[in-house]
């Protein structure tokens, strides 16, 4: 058993604890803010960030919030000083192509399915400490935070590397804009516009079914395989079908090899001072090596 705070000797009587239900307690600090407290068994636990363009079913549900929220509920049935965030993940091409679908803004997508989640996620007793958004000033304030400190101390460079462009759109196309054949396994993916698929239903049911597979420009979804858009056999363009050609653009990287060796040490330190599980540590260190 870890050491126990005075504070939640008796949490019935302690008029700042939330009960998640009769033998779980969560202590909320003054204000409302949660911070490490020196001697006591600190934890702070992340679910998978769930993207912001989907309602989310039993999968999303079991493969990531619930099972840090019984590990969370563990930790404080111990006792443990637990904090349980998350939050959905609002940028990237993902609201952008759900906007499109949808025909509003990705605002709109972002609102209308932020409170969707958070619905589901009360629904099912997910016991968050704090459940946010990607998109809060708070979030931006940090981000740029990072970013410009890292530009700061010389550990970002800009290079160039080759992209897939679409005449037609006159972009660069992300991931989830490209499709073709994955170049591991062969698998076909779809490359019909969504609004083009739905009118093809009644005239080429047979062809429909073969288009919805689905894979997208980062992995294969039939063999798991990670891929860059520019591997991709007969790549299209996912909004009008058109074979994109490659161009150079600039990018900003991370010298991960510079914070390599200040990473390792990091991690060495704190697994032992966190009490890191095993696993916790080899996959960690397995990341490094990769």
């Amino acid at each position: 058993t870890g050491p126990k705070s005075p504070r939640m000797a008796n949490p019935s009587l302690d008029p700042k604890v939330r009960k998640v239900n009769p033998n779980v307690a969560l202590v909320l600090e003054k204000d409302g803010i949660k911070l490490p407290i020196p001697g006591e068994r600190n934890i702070l636990i992340t679910s998978s960030l769930p993207y912001v363009n989907n309602i989310p079913h039993l999968g999303n549900i079991i493969g990531s919030v619930l099972s840090a929220d019984i590990f969370a509920r563990y930790a404080r049935a111990r006792n443990y000083n637990t904090l349980y965030i998350c939050g959905t993940d609002e940028y990237g091409t993902a609201t952008e192509t759900k906007a499109i679908e949808e025909g509003i803004t990705c605002q709109e997508l972002c609102d209308k399915y932020y409170a969707i989640h958070t619905q589901v996620y009360k629904w099912f007793d997910i016991g968050f400490d704090y459940f946010g958004r990607t998109t809060t000033p708070q979030q931006t304030e940090i981000a740029q935070d990072i970013f410009l400190k890292l530009l700061k101390n010389g550990y970002l460079s800009e290079d160039t590397m080759v992209q897939l462009f679409c005449e037609r759109c006159q972009r660069f196309l992300a991931d989830r804009y490209v499709e073709g054949t994955c170049p591991k396994c062969g698998y076909v993916v779809c490359v019909i516009p969504i609004f083009a698929l739905l009118k093809q239903i009644n005239e080429k049911f047979s062809k429909v079914i073969s288009s919805l597979q689905d894979a997208r420009g980062d992995q294969c979804d039939s063999c798991g395989n990670l891929l860059n858009a520019t591997e991709l056999i007969n790549p299209r363009c996912k909004t009008d079908n058109d074979a994109p050609i490659t161009r150079e653009s600039k990018h900003m990287f991370l010298d991960l090899a510079s914070l390599q060796k200040k990473v390792e040490e990091w991690i060495e330190k704190s697994s032992i001072e966190g009490k890191w599980s095993a696993n916790g540590k080899n996959i960690t260190k397995s990341w490094l090596k990769e």
